[in-house]
Protein backbone atom coordinates (compact mmCIF):
# COMPACT_ATOMS: atom_id res chain seq x y z
CA UNK A 1 0.00 0.00 0.00
CA UNK A 2 1.02 3.41 -1.01
CA UNK A 3 -0.69 5.66 2.17
CA UNK A 4 -0.94 9.17 2.22
CA UNK A 5 1.03 11.83 0.26
CA UNK A 6 3.89 12.24 3.14
CA UNK A 7 5.27 15.90 3.76
CA UNK A 8 8.14 16.57 5.68
CA UNK A 9 9.63 19.64 7.08
CA UNK A 10 13.30 20.95 6.36
CA UNK A 11 13.77 22.64 9.40
CA UNK A 12 15.19 20.13 12.07
CA UNK A 13 13.01 20.56 15.05
CA UNK A 14 14.61 21.11 18.54
CA UNK A 15 14.24 17.91 20.13
CA UNK A 16 15.26 16.10 16.63
CA UNK A 17 17.83 17.97 16.83
CA UNK A 18 19.13 16.95 20.63
CA UNK A 19 18.70 13.10 19.86
CA UNK A 20 20.32 13.91 16.67
CA UNK A 21 23.40 15.25 18.65
CA UNK A 22 23.16 12.75 21.41
CA UNK A 23 24.13 9.94 18.79
CA UNK A 24 28.17 11.18 19.88
CA UNK A 25 27.59 9.55 22.85
CA UNK A 26 27.39 5.84 23.57
CA UNK A 27 25.05 6.61 26.57
CA UNK A 28 22.88 8.86 24.80
CA UNK A 29 22.17 7.23 21.49
CA UNK A 30 18.93 7.01 21.03
CA UNK A 31 18.02 4.70 17.81
CA UNK A 32 15.59 2.45 16.94
CA UNK A 33 15.51 -1.03 16.08
CA UNK A 34 12.78 -3.64 14.32
CA UNK A 35 13.37 -7.20 13.93
CA UNK A 36 11.07 -8.83 11.34
CA UNK A 37 11.34 -12.40 10.63
CA UNK A 38 9.94 -13.48 7.43
CA UNK A 39 8.59 -16.25 5.45
CA UNK A 40 10.45 -16.40 2.82
CA UNK A 41 13.96 -15.03 1.52
CA UNK A 42 13.12 -12.00 -1.19
CA UNK A 43 16.63 -11.42 -2.24
CA UNK A 44 18.75 -8.55 -1.77
CA UNK A 45 17.91 -7.11 -5.04
CA UNK A 46 14.38 -6.75 -4.57
CA UNK A 47 14.92 -6.09 -1.08
CA UNK A 48 17.17 -3.05 -2.27
CA UNK A 49 14.06 -1.93 -4.94
CA UNK A 50 11.36 -1.86 -2.47
CA UNK A 51 13.70 0.56 -0.24
CA UNK A 52 14.72 2.39 -3.18
CA UNK A 53 10.84 3.30 -4.32
CA UNK A 54 10.03 3.83 -0.43
CA UNK A 55 13.19 6.45 -0.50
CA UNK A 56 11.84 8.74 -3.05
CA UNK A 57 8.38 9.08 -1.20
CA UNK A 58 9.81 9.11 2.26
CA UNK A 59 12.30 11.89 1.90
CA UNK A 60 14.00 11.51 5.42
CA UNK A 61 15.43 8.14 3.86
CA UNK A 62 17.08 9.97 1.80
CA UNK A 63 18.10 13.29 3.92
CA UNK A 64 20.97 13.83 6.04
CA UNK A 65 21.24 16.80 8.57
CA UNK A 66 23.35 19.91 7.68
CA UNK A 67 24.40 21.89 11.07
CA UNK A 68 25.23 25.10 10.07
CA UNK A 69 29.00 26.09 11.15
CA UNK A 70 27.80 28.71 12.87
CA UNK A 71 25.06 29.03 15.86
CA UNK A 72 22.89 31.80 13.78
CA UNK A 73 20.62 29.71 11.72
CA UNK A 74 19.37 25.92 12.44
CA UNK A 75 20.35 22.29 11.52
CA UNK A 76 18.63 21.61 8.09
CA UNK A 77 17.01 18.26 6.24
CA UNK A 78 19.38 17.99 3.09
CA UNK A 79 18.76 15.38 0.49
CA UNK A 80 22.18 13.86 0.44
CA UNK A 81 24.16 14.28 -3.31
CA UNK A 82 25.91 10.64 -2.02
CA UNK A 83 23.10 8.84 -0.95
CA UNK A 84 23.86 5.03 -1.63
CA UNK A 85 21.69 2.81 -1.22
CA UNK A 86 24.21 -0.34 -1.47
CA UNK A 87 25.76 0.89 2.41
CA UNK A 88 21.98 1.46 3.92
CA UNK A 89 20.58 -1.66 2.85
CA UNK A 90 22.83 -4.94 3.03
CA UNK A 91 22.52 -8.52 3.14
CA UNK A 92 24.55 -10.49 6.16
CA UNK A 93 24.23 -14.38 7.01
CA UNK A 94 23.03 -15.06 10.81
CA UNK A 95 25.25 -16.88 13.01
CA UNK A 96 25.79 -20.48 14.30
CA UNK A 97 22.62 -22.22 14.27
CA UNK A 98 20.20 -19.16 13.22
CA UNK A 99 18.41 -19.08 16.14
CA UNK A 100 16.61 -16.60 17.70
CA UNK A 101 19.60 -15.57 20.63
CA UNK A 102 21.88 -15.28 17.36
CA UNK A 103 19.44 -12.83 15.45
CA UNK A 104 19.07 -10.85 18.56
CA UNK A 105 22.71 -10.40 19.51
CA UNK A 106 23.23 -9.62 15.51
CA UNK A 107 20.55 -6.52 16.17
CA UNK A 108 22.48 -5.38 19.16
CA UNK A 109 25.68 -5.50 18.04
CA UNK A 110 24.48 -3.15 14.88
CA UNK A 111 21.67 -1.20 17.55
CA UNK A 112 25.02 -0.36 19.55
CA UNK A 113 26.97 0.87 16.77
CA UNK A 114 26.91 4.45 15.96
CA UNK A 115 25.26 6.00 12.93
CA UNK A 116 27.43 7.79 10.52
CA UNK A 117 25.85 11.22 11.06
CA UNK A 118 27.51 12.37 7.68
CA UNK A 119 24.61 9.93 5.99
CA UNK A 120 20.90 9.33 5.79
CA UNK A 121 20.29 8.37 9.67
CA UNK A 122 19.11 4.74 9.16
CA UNK A 123 20.44 0.96 8.04
CA UNK A 124 18.76 -1.85 7.02
CA UNK A 125 20.24 -5.84 6.86
CA UNK A 126 18.76 -8.90 5.05
CA UNK A 127 19.47 -11.98 7.43
CA UNK A 128 19.91 -15.17 5.57
CA UNK A 129 19.65 -18.45 6.84
CA UNK A 130 17.58 -17.68 9.88
CA UNK A 131 15.60 -20.91 11.60
CA UNK A 132 13.17 -19.17 14.02
CA UNK A 133 9.45 -20.16 14.43
CA UNK A 134 9.32 -21.29 10.75
CA UNK A 135 10.81 -18.34 9.00
CA UNK A 136 13.93 -18.60 7.24
CA UNK A 137 15.10 -14.85 6.64
CA UNK A 138 14.40 -11.48 8.53
CA UNK A 139 14.69 -8.06 8.12
CA UNK A 140 16.39 -6.14 11.02
CA UNK A 141 16.19 -2.43 10.50
CA UNK A 142 17.69 0.76 12.36
CA UNK A 143 16.46 4.34 12.62
CA UNK A 144 17.75 7.11 14.76
CA UNK A 145 15.44 8.66 17.35
CA UNK A 146 15.83 12.04 15.42
CA UNK A 147 14.24 10.74 12.60
CA UNK A 148 10.59 9.61 14.08
CA UNK A 149 9.42 8.16 16.87
CA UNK A 150 7.24 5.12 16.83
CA UNK A 151 4.01 6.31 15.84
CA UNK A 152 5.95 7.97 13.00
CA UNK A 153 7.98 4.96 11.91
CA UNK A 154 4.52 3.06 11.87
CA UNK A 155 3.50 5.76 9.21
CA UNK A 156 6.51 5.92 7.53
CA UNK A 157 6.58 1.81 6.97
CA UNK A 158 3.17 2.10 4.85
CA UNK A 159 5.79 3.14 2.02
CA UNK A 160 8.12 0.33 2.39
CA UNK A 161 4.88 -2.59 3.43
CA UNK A 162 2.06 -3.90 1.39
CA UNK A 163 -0.75 -6.19 2.15
CA UNK A 164 -0.43 -8.11 -0.61
CA UNK A 165 2.44 -10.54 -1.27
CA UNK A 166 3.13 -9.29 -4.71
CA UNK A 167 1.37 -5.96 -4.71
CA UNK A 168 1.68 -3.41 -7.97
CA UNK A 169 2.26 0.02 -6.96
CA UNK A 170 2.38 1.35 -10.41
CA UNK A 171 5.62 3.20 -12.00
CA UNK A 172 8.59 4.21 -9.94
CA UNK A 173 8.32 7.71 -8.71
CA UNK A 174 10.91 10.14 -9.51
CA UNK A 175 14.48 10.43 -7.46
CA UNK A 176 14.22 13.76 -5.11
CA UNK A 177 16.73 16.20 -6.86
CA UNK A 178 19.97 16.18 -4.22
CA UNK A 179 21.10 19.25 -2.34
CA UNK A 180 25.08 19.84 -2.06
CA UNK A 181 24.72 22.18 0.78
CA UNK A 182 27.62 22.34 3.45
CA UNK A 183 27.90 23.93 7.37
CA UNK A 184 29.28 26.97 5.83
CA UNK A 185 26.41 26.93 3.13
CA UNK A 186 23.89 27.16 5.81
CA UNK A 187 25.36 30.40 7.31
CA UNK A 188 26.16 32.18 4.10
CA UNK A 189 22.38 31.70 3.09
CA UNK A 190 21.60 33.08 6.77
CA UNK A 191 23.60 36.29 6.68
CA UNK A 192 22.44 37.05 3.11
CA UNK A 193 18.78 36.73 4.33
CA UNK A 194 19.93 38.71 7.27
CA UNK A 195 18.92 35.67 9.07
CA UNK A 196 21.67 36.46 11.80
CA UNK A 197 19.93 39.98 12.60
CA UNK A 198 16.48 38.09 13.00
CA UNK A 199 18.49 35.41 15.46
CA UNK A 200 19.65 38.11 17.56
CA UNK A 201 16.39 38.94 17.96
CA UNK A 202 15.01 35.76 18.34
CA UNK A 203 17.53 35.43 21.36
CA UNK A 204 15.83 38.15 22.82
CA UNK A 205 13.16 36.71 22.35
CA UNK A 206 13.65 33.39 23.97
CA UNK A 207 15.23 35.30 26.79
CA UNK A 208 11.70 37.37 27.34
CA UNK A 209 9.93 34.07 26.94
CA UNK A 210 12.21 31.91 29.23
CA UNK A 211 11.37 34.79 31.77
CA UNK A 212 7.74 34.58 30.63
CA UNK A 213 7.99 30.67 31.34
CA UNK A 214 9.41 31.76 34.98
CA UNK A 215 6.81 33.54 35.57
CA UNK A 216 3.92 31.54 34.34
CA UNK A 217 5.50 28.73 36.59
CA UNK A 218 5.70 30.96 39.38
CA UNK A 219 2.39 31.75 38.82
CA UNK A 220 0.44 30.31 35.76
CA UNK A 221 -3.09 31.17 36.48
CA UNK A 222 -2.49 34.46 38.47
CA UNK A 223 -3.03 32.27 41.93
CA UNK A 224 -0.71 31.05 44.34
CA UNK A 225 -2.69 27.74 44.23
CA UNK A 226 -1.74 27.51 40.70
CA UNK A 227 1.88 28.06 40.76
CA UNK A 228 2.21 25.53 43.46
CA UNK A 229 0.22 22.72 41.05
CA UNK A 230 2.46 23.79 37.76
CA UNK A 231 5.57 23.44 39.85
CA UNK A 232 4.15 20.09 41.66
CA UNK A 233 4.06 18.62 38.31
CA UNK A 234 7.17 19.70 36.72
CA UNK A 235 9.01 17.93 39.76
CA UNK A 236 6.84 14.65 38.92
CA UNK A 237 7.29 15.39 35.22
CA UNK A 238 10.98 15.82 34.62
CA UNK A 239 12.27 15.90 38.66
CA UNK A 240 11.63 14.55 41.61
CA UNK A 241 11.45 10.14 41.01
CA UNK A 242 8.14 9.01 41.77
CA UNK A 243 9.10 6.30 43.73
CA UNK A 244 12.81 5.13 45.30
CA UNK A 245 15.17 3.64 42.30
CA UNK A 246 15.27 -0.11 42.53
CA UNK A 247 18.26 -1.54 44.33
CA UNK A 248 19.01 -3.84 41.53
CA UNK A 249 18.77 -1.81 38.68
CA UNK A 250 20.92 1.40 39.37
CA UNK A 251 24.08 1.16 37.68
CA UNK A 252 24.32 2.30 33.77
CA UNK A 253 26.35 0.39 31.40
CA UNK A 254 27.48 0.25 27.48
CA UNK A 255 26.15 -3.43 27.83
CA UNK A 256 23.16 -4.58 25.94
CA UNK A 257 20.95 -7.35 25.67
CA UNK A 258 17.64 -7.79 23.67
CA UNK A 259 15.02 -10.22 24.66
CA UNK A 260 11.59 -11.26 22.99
CA UNK A 261 7.73 -12.89 23.93
CA UNK A 262 4.81 -12.76 22.46
CA UNK A 263 1.16 -13.04 23.96
CA UNK A 264 -2.32 -12.92 21.88
CA UNK A 265 -3.97 -9.70 21.63
CA UNK A 266 -7.17 -11.25 22.55
CA UNK A 267 -6.55 -12.56 25.51
CA UNK A 268 -4.98 -9.49 26.68
CA UNK A 269 -7.99 -7.17 25.48
CA UNK A 270 -10.45 -10.41 27.63
CA UNK A 271 -8.22 -9.49 30.62
CA UNK A 272 -8.81 -6.03 30.85
CA UNK A 273 -11.91 -5.91 30.46
CA UNK A 274 -12.49 -8.20 33.37
CA UNK A 275 -11.04 -5.27 35.18
CA UNK A 276 -12.56 -2.39 33.22
CA UNK A 277 -9.23 -1.72 31.89
CA UNK A 278 -7.26 -1.03 28.60
CA UNK A 279 -4.78 -3.72 26.77
CA UNK A 280 -1.89 -0.79 28.06
CA UNK A 281 -3.30 -1.04 31.11
CA UNK A 282 -2.37 -5.32 31.24
CA UNK A 283 0.52 -4.85 29.18
CA UNK A 284 2.05 -2.14 32.01
CA UNK A 285 0.24 -4.65 34.61
CA UNK A 286 2.15 -7.90 33.32
CA UNK A 287 5.56 -5.40 32.91
CA UNK A 288 4.60 -4.85 36.23
CA UNK A 289 4.27 -8.62 37.52
CA UNK A 290 7.35 -9.78 35.93
CA UNK A 291 9.19 -7.00 37.76
CA UNK A 292 7.84 -8.25 40.96
CA UNK A 293 8.89 -11.57 40.10
CA UNK A 294 12.31 -10.77 38.96
CA UNK A 295 13.34 -8.95 41.98
CA UNK A 296 12.06 -11.89 44.46
CA UNK A 297 14.18 -14.30 42.64
CA UNK A 298 17.46 -12.32 43.72
CA UNK A 299 16.05 -11.53 46.74
CA UNK A 300 15.22 -8.13 46.33
CA UNK A 301 11.53 -7.26 46.75
CA UNK A 302 9.99 -3.75 46.70
CA UNK A 303 6.75 -1.94 46.49
CA UNK A 304 6.85 0.37 43.28
CA UNK A 305 9.57 1.66 41.28
CA UNK A 306 9.57 4.60 39.18
CA UNK A 307 8.57 3.97 35.33
CA UNK A 308 8.53 6.10 32.25
CA UNK A 309 5.21 5.78 29.61
CA UNK A 310 5.83 7.70 26.39
CA UNK A 311 2.33 9.51 25.30
CA UNK A 312 1.81 9.98 21.47
CA UNK A 313 0.93 13.24 20.54
CA UNK A 314 1.10 13.27 16.81
CA UNK A 315 -2.61 14.66 14.77
CA UNK A 316 -3.02 14.14 10.90
CA UNK A 317 -1.98 17.84 10.92
CA UNK A 318 1.85 17.30 11.83
CA UNK A 319 4.52 16.54 9.14
CA UNK A 320 5.57 12.77 8.53
CA UNK A 321 8.16 11.77 10.56
CA UNK A 322 10.15 13.44 13.41
CA UNK A 323 8.53 13.41 17.10
CA UNK A 324 5.27 14.13 18.83
CA UNK A 325 5.02 12.75 21.73
CA UNK A 326 4.87 13.82 25.35
CA UNK A 327 6.18 11.37 28.40
CA UNK A 328 4.68 10.66 32.08
CA UNK A 329 5.98 8.71 35.07
CA UNK A 330 4.56 7.09 37.42
CA UNK A 331 5.42 4.82 40.57
CA UNK A 332 4.50 1.12 38.84
CA UNK A 333 2.64 -0.84 41.56
CA UNK A 334 5.45 -3.59 41.91
CA UNK A 335 3.88 -5.46 44.77
CA UNK A 336 0.07 -5.79 44.42
CA UNK A 337 0.05 -9.35 43.24
CA UNK A 338 -3.27 -9.65 42.49
CA UNK A 339 -3.78 -9.04 38.39
CA UNK A 340 -7.15 -7.36 38.71
CA UNK A 341 -6.07 -5.32 41.45
CA UNK A 342 -2.94 -4.42 39.89
CA UNK A 343 -4.49 -3.41 36.14
CA UNK A 344 -7.16 -1.29 37.54
CA UNK A 345 -4.32 0.58 40.13
CA UNK A 346 -2.27 1.10 36.86
CA UNK A 347 -5.11 2.73 34.63
CA UNK A 348 -5.50 5.31 37.95
CA UNK A 349 -2.37 6.27 38.04
CA UNK A 350 -1.30 6.47 34.31
CA UNK A 351 -4.46 8.51 33.63
CA UNK A 352 -3.27 10.99 36.61
CA UNK A 353 0.18 11.26 35.03
CA UNK A 354 -1.39 11.68 31.32
CA UNK A 355 -3.26 14.90 32.90
CA UNK A 356 -0.19 16.64 34.08
CA UNK A 357 -0.40 20.52 33.55
CA UNK A 358 3.56 19.66 32.81
CA UNK A 359 3.34 16.91 30.28
CA UNK A 360 4.80 18.82 27.36
CA UNK A 361 7.42 20.66 29.19
CA UNK A 362 10.48 19.29 27.48
CA UNK A 363 9.03 21.04 24.29
CA UNK A 364 9.77 24.48 26.28
CA UNK A 365 13.43 22.83 27.44
CA UNK A 366 14.45 21.02 24.27
CA UNK A 367 15.21 24.55 22.07
CA UNK A 368 17.51 26.03 25.16
CA UNK A 369 19.29 23.02 25.66
CA UNK A 370 19.79 20.99 22.35
CA UNK A 371 22.85 23.59 21.69
CA UNK A 372 24.80 22.92 24.80
CA UNK A 373 28.24 21.80 23.96
CA UNK A 374 28.72 18.40 23.85
CA UNK A 375 30.30 17.97 27.09
CA UNK A 376 27.47 18.90 28.63
CA UNK A 377 24.94 16.93 27.06
CA UNK A 378 26.53 14.24 27.48
CA UNK A 379 27.11 15.03 31.26
CA UNK A 380 23.14 15.38 31.07
CA UNK A 381 22.62 12.10 29.32
CA UNK A 382 24.97 10.21 32.05
CA UNK A 383 23.26 11.80 35.14
CA UNK A 384 19.64 11.14 34.18
CA UNK A 385 18.66 7.88 36.04
CA UNK A 386 16.14 8.69 37.79
CA UNK A 387 13.82 6.39 36.16
CA UNK A 388 14.41 2.67 36.08
CA UNK A 389 11.76 1.22 33.05
CA UNK A 390 10.50 2.89 30.25
CA UNK A 391 7.31 1.25 28.54
CA UNK A 392 5.76 1.71 25.18
CA UNK A 393 2.65 0.59 23.29
CA UNK A 394 2.78 1.10 19.44
CA UNK A 395 -0.68 0.33 17.61
CA UNK A 396 0.57 -2.40 14.18
CA UNK A 397 -1.00 -3.72 11.87
CA UNK A 398 -4.43 -5.69 11.43
CA UNK A 399 -3.49 -8.39 9.05
CA UNK A 400 0.28 -9.61 8.26
CA UNK A 401 2.11 -6.91 5.96
CA UNK A 402 4.71 -7.90 2.94
CA UNK A 403 7.91 -6.74 2.21
CA UNK A 404 9.46 -7.23 -1.02
CA UNK A 405 7.54 -9.99 -1.58
CA UNK A 406 8.00 -11.73 1.72
CA UNK A 407 5.49 -11.90 4.53
CA UNK A 408 6.28 -10.69 7.68
CA UNK A 409 5.18 -13.15 10.20
CA UNK A 410 6.17 -11.65 13.57
CA UNK A 411 7.78 -8.24 14.22
CA UNK A 412 9.69 -6.82 17.47
CA UNK A 413 10.52 -3.64 18.33
CA UNK A 414 13.23 -2.40 20.79
CA UNK A 415 13.75 1.34 21.62
CA UNK A 416 16.30 3.09 23.11
CA UNK A 417 17.75 3.29 27.17
CA UNK A 418 17.13 6.88 27.31
CA UNK A 419 19.64 6.77 31.07
CA UNK A 420 16.76 3.98 32.08
CA UNK A 421 17.98 0.06 32.45
CA UNK A 422 15.37 -1.16 30.65
CA UNK A 423 13.14 -0.19 27.43
CA UNK A 424 9.84 -2.28 26.92
CA UNK A 425 8.05 -1.89 23.95
CA UNK A 426 4.45 -3.69 22.68
CA UNK A 427 3.44 -3.92 19.11
CA UNK A 428 0.35 -5.36 17.96
CA UNK A 429 -0.09 -7.58 14.78
CA UNK A 430 -2.49 -9.48 13.08
CA UNK A 431 -3.73 -10.69 15.92
CA UNK A 432 -0.40 -10.59 18.37
CA UNK A 433 1.19 -8.87 20.58
CA UNK A 434 5.17 -9.07 19.97
CA UNK A 435 6.93 -7.68 23.17
CA UNK A 436 10.91 -6.63 22.81
CA UNK A 437 13.00 -5.79 25.68
CA UNK A 438 16.36 -3.63 25.40
CA UNK A 439 18.39 -4.70 28.78
CA UNK A 440 21.21 -2.47 29.86
CA UNK A 441 23.49 -5.49 31.12
CA UNK A 442 24.96 -3.35 33.99
CA UNK A 443 21.52 -2.80 35.33
CA UNK A 444 19.51 -5.65 34.60
CA UNK A 445 22.23 -8.57 35.22
CA UNK A 446 20.33 -12.03 34.23
CA UNK A 447 18.32 -11.05 31.23
CA UNK A 448 17.21 -14.67 30.73
CA UNK A 449 15.65 -14.46 34.19
CA UNK A 450 14.08 -11.48 33.32
CA UNK A 451 12.67 -12.62 30.01
CA UNK A 452 11.30 -15.62 31.74
CA UNK A 453 9.59 -12.96 34.58
CA UNK A 454 8.48 -11.45 31.79
CA UNK A 455 6.72 -14.42 30.59
CA UNK A 456 5.22 -15.30 34.12
CA UNK A 457 3.96 -11.67 34.02
CA UNK A 458 1.89 -11.66 31.38
CA UNK A 459 0.50 -14.98 32.15
CA UNK A 460 -0.76 -13.48 35.32
CA UNK A 461 -2.58 -11.40 33.58
CA UNK A 462 -3.72 -13.38 30.98
CA UNK A 463 -5.12 -15.97 33.55
CA UNK A 464 -7.89 -13.37 34.61
CA UNK A 465 -9.61 -13.50 31.34
CA UNK A 466 -9.49 -17.53 31.71
CA UNK A 467 -10.97 -17.07 35.06
CA UNK A 468 -13.70 -14.82 34.00
CA UNK A 469 -14.57 -17.62 30.98
CA UNK A 470 -15.25 -20.58 33.29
Amino acid sequence: MSGPELTFSRAVEPFDYLMFRGEANPRSRSSLASVSLLDRNPGIERLRSTFDRASRNVLRLRQRIVAPALPITGAEWIVDPDFDLGYHVRVVRATGTGGLRELLDLTTALLSTPLDTARPLWEARLVEDVHVDGACAALVMKVSHSLTDGEGALQLLTQLFDFERDADRGPMPPVPVPEDRSPTDLVRTALARGTGRRMARAGHSVGVAARGVAGAVRDPGGTVEGARAMVGSLRRVVADPPAPPSPLLQRRGLGRRLDTTSVPLDGLRDAARSAGCSVNDAYISAVCGALRLYHEHLGAPVDALPLAMPISRRSDEDAAGGNRFGATRFAAPIALTDPIERMRRVREIARAGADEPAMDAFDVVAPLISHLPTVVLGTFASTATGTDIQASNVRGYPSPPFVAGAEITETYWFGPLPGVAMMVVLMSQAGTCFIGVHSDTASVTDGALFCRCLEEGFAEVLAVAAATSR
